[in-house]
C-alpha cells in the first residue's frame, strides 16, 4: 500500500500493536480514531457512554496523540461514524484502504461492514487476547462453552502466548491533502474531549485522573510496575473479593479496556515477578482472571449477534423486565443496603469492584425480575473499564443463559454482606447503612 488509514479502536497503545505493525509497510500512514458515539441512544432511554467512560476515553486518547507525536506522527480524530468518515477521507488523501483491530461484537463488525460497503477496502487484524485463536485446541466451533473444560485443555496442552511486541517506532509520515475542514473539526472535537473533566470522589476504588492514574499506556506499565513491585500479587486470592479501597485488585482492567495495556505484556511481566517472588495462589487468580477474559473473546467469536438475544444461548423464556424497579436499581434506591451502596459507588466513580458486579448483577436479575441486557447497558454506559466481550459475557452468565447453564446463580446479598461487609464499613461508605 502506498497510503493507509490506520484506525484506533479498543488498541490504544504502541506497544504489542499487531495490527499497526501489519500498517507499517506503507509510504504514508495516517492515524485515526472515531469517537465513539457518545450520545448514542440504548435501546433503555440512557446514552452508551456515560460521564465516567467519557473522561477515562478522552484521557486515553490524548495520551495516544501524545506517543504518536513521540513517534512521527499525529492522530486524526473524526467526530462522525467510521461509515462516512473514513471513505471520504480516504478519497482526500488517497488512501488505499483501512488497517483496524477486528472485535467480534455485533456493532463493531456493523461498523466494519458499513466501511467496506461504501467501497473502502478494511483489514482486520484481531490482537486483544492473549492467545491467537489459531493457536486453541480445537476449531473455533467447537470451543468449549464451560470455562473450566477451555481452562484445562488451554492448560494441559501447554500453550503460551507469543512474546508481546515491542513499541512501534518511527512512523510513516502523514499523507498530503488532508482537508482543512477535517482539521478545523478536529480542533472543535479536541476541545470538547479536553471539556471532559472526571468526577472526583475521595471515596473511590480507582480514583481515575488522579494520583498518576490517566488513560494512556505510560501510565498502564507504570501502574504494572508498581503493582508487580509490591505483595499484592500474592495477596491477590485472599484479597480480590474486597468491597473498598484501592489494594483489593490489580486494576489492571481500565488499560485493558481501551487497550492502553495489552494483555500479553501484563503477562510477561506476571511470569517475571514469578520468576523472581515464585507462584503463589494469587498469581495463578491474576493468570486465570486473564484466561477467563480470553475464553469470554473466543465465546464472541464462536457465537457472535447469540450473546446479544434475550435468551442467550439458552432455550430459556423472555425475560421479564420491571422499569419502575430498573429505575430504582440503577439509582441504588431499591432497598437492598448492600446492592444500593453498589450502585451508588458505580454511579459515583464509574468503577466497582468483581463480587459487587455480581452481586448488583444477580439481585436485578434474580430479585427484581428485570432483562439482564437492561442491566448489560446500564454497566456499558456507566464503568470506565467497559469492555464489550466481558461485559456481554459476565452479563449472560449471571443471568444462567447460557447453552449449559447451572442453577440459578443467585448471589443472596444479605449473605453476601455477611461475609464480604461484616461491619458494615461499605454501606456506610456509601449511605446504605
Amino acid at each position: 500500500m502506498t497510503t493507509t488509514i490506520f484506525w484506533f479502536r479498543n488498541d490504544l497503545r504502541l506497544h504489542d500493536q499487531v495490527a499497526l505493525q501489519a500498517a507499517m509497510g506503507a509510504r504514508r500512514l495516517l492515524p485515526v480514531v472515531c469517537t465513539p458515539g457518545m450520545d448514542t441512544p440504548t435501546a433503555w432511554g440512557f446514552a452508551r457512554m456515560g460521564r465516567h467512560r467519557r473522561a477515562w476515553w478522552a484521557s486515553a486518547v490524548r495520551h495516544l496523540a501524545r506517543a504518536l507525536q513521540t513517534a512521527g506522527s499525529q492522530l486524526l480524530v473524526l467526530d462522525e461514524p467510521p461509515a462516512t468518515a473514513l471513505p471520504a477521507l480516504a478519497h482526500a488523501v488517497g488512501a488505499d484502504g483501512v488497517v483496524c483491530e477486528d472485535i467480534a461484537a455485533p456493532d463493531e463488525q456493523a461498523e466494519v461492514a458499513a466501511v467496506r460497503a461504501a467501497g473502502l477496502p478494511v483489514l482486520t487484524i484481531w490482537h486483544s487476547s492473549l492467545f491467537d485463536p489459531a493457536q486453541l485446541p480445537w476449531p473455533l466451533q467447537q470451543l468449549p462453552d464451560s470455562f473450566t473444560h477451555f481452562r484445562q485443555a488451554v492448560e494441559q496442552t501447554g500453550l503460551t502466548p507469543a512474546a508481546p511486541l515491542p513499541p512501534v517506532g518511527r512512523l510513516a509520515p502523514w499523507p498530503r491533502g488532508v482537508p482543512d475542514s477535517v482539521l478545523e473539526a478536529q480542533r472543535r472535537t479536541w476541545a470538547r474531549l479536553s471539556a471532559i473533566a472526571p468526577a472526583a470522589d475521595a471515596r473511590s476504588a480507582f480514583p481515575y485522573l488522579q494520583s498518576g492514574l490517566h488513560a494512556g499506556e505510560s501510565a498502564a506499565r507504570a501502574h504494572l510496575a508498581r503493582y508487580l513491585a509490591s505483595d499484592l500479587p500474592a495477596r491477590h486470592k485472599r484479597a480480590r473479593n474486597g468491597l473498598a479501597g484501592q489494594g483489593y485488585s490489580s486494576k489492571w482492567s481500565p488499560w485493558l479496556a481501551t487497550g492502553a495495556l495489552s494483555p500479553r505484556k501484563a503477562l510477561e511481566q506476571l511470569r517475571r515477578y514469578e520468576a523472581v517472588h515464585g507462584a503463589s495462589e494469587g498469581t495463578r487468580c491474576l493468570w486465570l482472571e486473564l484466561l477467563w477474559r480470553d475464553h469470554l473473546r473466543f465465546l464472541h467469536l464462536r457465537h457472535g449477534p447469540a450473546l446479544y438475544r434475550a435468551r442467550g444461548l439458552a432455550h430459556a423464556p423472555t425475560p421479564t423486565h420491571q422499569p419502575e424497579r430498573f429505575a430504582a436499581w440503577c439509582a441504588g434506591r431499591t432497598g437492598q443496603p448492600l446492592a444500593d451502596a453498589g450502585m451508588r459507588e458505580l454511579a459515583a466513580t464509574g468503577y466497582l469492584g468483581n463480587r459487587l458486579r455480581q452481586i448488583v448483577a444477580s439481585f436485578l436479575v434474580h430479585d427484581l425480575a428485570c432483562e439482564w441486557r437492561a442491566g448489560a447497558a446500564w454497566f456499558e454506559h456507566q464503568l470506565l473499564d467497559y469492555d464489550v466481550y466481558s461485559n456481554q459475557g459476565n452479563w449472560i452468565f449471571l443471568a444462567s443463559r447460557r447453552t449449559h447453564p447451572r442453577a440459578r446463580r443467585r448471589f443472596d446479598p444479605a449473605r453476601q454482606a455477611g461475609r464480604y461487609d461484616p461491619d458494615g464499613h461499605y454501606r456506610q461508605l456509601w449511605g446504605t447503612a
